[in-house]
């Protein structure tokens, strides 16, 4: 296998290898977490059920002492974001046939990443509340190329993202069930992140390629 083809072969995995750094990224900064969450702001250690991933990213734990885990938390993000850009852009390219989807994957997607990036600054009600509006469009759109082709799997689970998305927002924006949202927070990143991880491996598929990268 010469360079250019191991380089090829890198380059369509990179959204999977970054899927894979921040989950090993985000269970040591859980470690690392001191403690306090919305059920006991005087526990100790990062609770997996109480805890919201944006905790890991604040200065300090709920608790109030010095959050260790912040700065590999915030890789971790950049990492991920950065991850699902190169993905967006890749399924846009490979996969989408309407021209209307394929620019609005791209574009909405690079955007929706870029205010993803930002939630563990002072605005994170905001950058929460953009990259939501964008990450719908752009949802949207991948679930709609999905069903018209022919991965049935990736059809059922599609819509199962929508829903456990749509669920974490309600949630968020309603207060309704609040003591329920970091577990299924937690839920949604693994389903959605398996669900990437899975389209990532059809698009490198020669079956699903109508151009190169």
């Amino acid at each position: 296998m010469n360079k250019v083809k191991k380089h090829k072969i890198v380059l369509q995995f990179l959204p999977t290898i970054g899927i894979i750094i921040f989950v090993v990224l985000y269970v040591y900064s859980a470690k690392l977490y001191p403690g306090g969450s919305q059920a006991n702001l005087n526990s100790v250690g990062f609770d997996w059920i109480n805890n919201y991933w944006c905790n890991l990213m604040n200065e300090k734990g709920m608790n109030g002492k010095q959050n260790p885990a912040k700065p590999f938390a915030i890789s971790a993000m950049v990492i991920l974001c950065f991850s699902l850009t190169i993905f967006f852009i890749q399924f846009a390219r490979k996969f989408a046939r309407n021209r209307f989807w394929k620019i609005i994957i791209q574009i909405f997607g690079v955007l929706t990443m870029a205010f993803s990036v930002l939630i563990f600054t002072e605005y994170h009600d905001i950058m929460t509340t953009l990259s939501s509006i964008f990450g719908v469009f752009v949802v949207i759109g991948i679930i709609w190329e999905v069903y018209k082709s022919e991965l049935n799997v990736f059809k059922i689970s599609g819509i199962a993202c929508i829903f456990l998305l749509v669920g974490n927002n309600y949630i968020y924006y309603s207060g309704q069930l609040i003591e329920y949202l970091p577990l299924i927070q937690k839920i949604t990143f693994l389903f959605v992140l398996i669900w990437i991880i899975g389209l990532n491996y059809k698009l490198t598929g020669k079956n699903v390629l109508p151009h190169n990268l």
